[in-house]
C-alpha cells in the first residue's frame, strides 16, 4: 500500500492521479484537507467553513464540488478505498511475479508492505475506515455498507491467498483462514492507532514483520 507518498499536507500514500484541471486540483485539494480533518478530530468536528478557509474558496465553492458533506464522506472514502486497494492490487501482483509458491509470494508481499511502511516520510495520520466504525452515527448508510463492503473483500482476498498456501503447505494445528485473514486486517488497522499514540513511526512495519513471522510458524516456512 510502486505508489507516491504525497506531501506531508496530504494522505499518507495516494495514487498519482495525472495530469488534472484546475478544478479537479481543487476537489482534491479539499479532500485532502477533510481527510486529515477527519482521522484527526473527526467527522461531526470538521465543518464546512473549517474545509473552505484552508481551501481558500468560496463556500459555494464548496457545493460546485459537493452535494453536502456526506457527499464529500462518500467520495472521499471511494477515493481511500480505491487507493488503498490500488496499493495492495500492485504489491500483491510484484509478489507473485516474484514466486510460484503462494507461501513464498505472501511473505514477500509482507515483506515489501512493511518496507513501504518504512519509507513513509512522516506518521499515517489515520485511517478512514476506523474513523467511519468508531463514527458511525454520523456517516450515511451508504458510506457505512462501503466500510463493511471493503472489509469483507479485504477478508476474501487474503483468505484465498491463505487457502491457496493450505493446499501446498498445509498449517500446523487447527486454524480458521477467514480469522487469519482478519488479523491482518486487524494488525494493520491497530498498528495505525498505536503508532499515531505512540509516535513511533517504525511500529507499523514492524508489526507487519511480526505478522510475517506469525505465517511463516504457522505454515511451517524456513
Amino acid at each position: 500500500m510502486v505508489q507516491k507518498l504525497v506531501e506531508k499536507t496530504g494522505p499518507a500514500v495516494q495514487l498519482d492521479p495525472g495530469p488534472q484541471s484546475k478544478g479537479e486540483r481543487t476537489r482534491e485539494r479539499i479532500m485532502d484537507i477533510a481527510y486529515l480533518a477527519i482521522v484527526e478530530k473527526g467527522f461531526a468536528a470538521t465543518s464546512i467553513e473549517e474545509l473552505v478557509e484552508a481551501a481558500g474558496i468560496t463556500k459555494s465553492g464548496f457545493f460546485y464540488h459537493f452535494k453536502d458533506k456526506n457527499d464529500l464522506a462518500r467520495q472521499l472514502f471511494d477515493r481511500f478505498l480505491t487507493e488503498d486497494e490500488g496499493i495492495i492490487d500492485t504489491l500483491a501482483k510484484r509478489a507473485r511475479e516474484l514466486s510460484d509458491d503462494p507461501l513464498q509470494s505472501l511473505l514477500i508481499f509482507l515483506n515489501i508492505y512493511a518496507q513501504m511502511m518504512d519509507d513513509m516520510e512522516v506518521l499515517h495520520p489515520g485511517c478512514m475506515v476506523a474513523s467511519i466504525t468508531y463514527q458511525e452515527r454520523m456517516f450515511d448508510a451508504e458510506v457505512k455498507q462501503m466500510n463493511v463492503d471493503y472489509l469483507l473483500r479485504m477478508r476474501r482476498r487474503f483468505a484465498v491467498w491463505f487457502k491457496e498456501i493450505a493446499a501446498d503447505h498445509p498449517p500446523k494445528g487447527d486454524v480458521d483462514l477467514d480469522a487469519l485473514a482478519d488479523n491482518l486486517t486487524a494488525i494493520v488497522e491497530g498498528a495505525i492507532i498505536l503508532s499515531k499514540a505512540l509516535n513511533d513511526e517504525g511500529l507499523m512495519g514492524r508489526q507487519t514483520r511480526l505478522f510475517r513471522n506469525h505465517v511463516k510458524l504457522i505454515f511451517g516456512a524456513r
